[in-house]
């Protein structure tokens, strides 16, 4: 699948390193082989272009490789901090808040910005409500507005985070009220939400029972003690031990 929405992979199935087979790439025994994360991996992630696409050249003495700016109104934490707590490289995190700091001088995003940021990627869909559930799991303390600090370390998770690290971040996307437990009707609307972005210009065709029909068979293979809830021991457990729904569950990768 392409961001731009112009090649989509019918069966929304990503690499579970986020990465995308490339054109042409044979499969083996019916599965992607996996590539090493790379760069250019990275680059396809719609919020990392969003943001490299307004870095404008600057000299690399300039304060900013401090990640220091007096004229914003939220200043981020320090660039060896926030090096520490993600898995960026310090020229990649200078980039990245050059970028961010050019789109959003105020050091804050809202989520009107998330929405704006996809119906560019994705235009032959409807992202609203998709940027909405993704702009509520990086919004952690639920105030309106997502710091630096904050949405860098959910793409160094997303993009570069353990297995264990990104089912953590799958679970809070798809609790969507976070109380701690994820309901078919939560899982459904996340699943729905991205068919309605992408899934009907996928190819071949998604039928619109698709999104019903995988929460169907996801939940009840996660919802273990039938107690109409999946919890975070369970969602990990299960996505660990089904590959297939590891894939499936793994979806959001190609769409951040």
């Amino acid at each position: 699948m392409q961001a731009d929405g112009k090649v989509v992979d019918g069966s929304l199935l990503g690499d579970a390193n986020g990465v995308e087979p490339a054109p042409g790439r044979v499969k083996d025994s019916g599965k992607w082989q996996k590539p090493r994360f790379s760069r250019r991996a990275l680059m396809k992630c719609c919020l990392v272009k969003w943001i490299i696409a307004s870095t404008q050249p600057q000299d690399k003495d300039s304060s900013d490789s401090d990640l220091e700016l007096s004229t914003v109104r939220h200043q981020p934490e320090g660039l060896d901090q926030l090096q520490a707590q993600t898995k960026f490289t310090r020229k990649e995190l200078q980039s990245l808040y050059r970028g961010f700091k050019n789109e959003c001088p105020s050091g804050l995003v809202d989520e009107e910005t998330f929405k704006s940021i996809y119906s560019q990627f994705f235009p032959q869909g409807d992202a609203t409500t998709y940027a909405h559930f993704l702009f509520n799991a990086f919004d952690m303390d639920r105030n309106g507005s997502i710091r630096f600090e904050d949405f860098v370390i959910g793409l160094s998770v997303l993009l570069r985070g353990s297995v264990t690290e990104k089912l953590n971040w799958a679970f809070n996307l798809y609790d969507i009220n976070k109380d701690g437990y994820i309901t078919k009707e939560e899982m459904l609307a996340i699943m729905k939400s991205i068919y309605d972005m992408m899934g009907r210009y996928t190819y071949p065709c998604v039928r619109d029972e698709a999104p019903s029909e995988h929460v169907d068979k996801f939940f009840q293979k996660m919802d273990r003690n039938r107690d109409g809830v999946v919890t975070i021991e369970e969602f990990i457990e299960t996505c660990q031990k089904d590959e297939n729904i590891m894939n499936s569950m793994q979806l959001f990768e190609n769409v951040i």
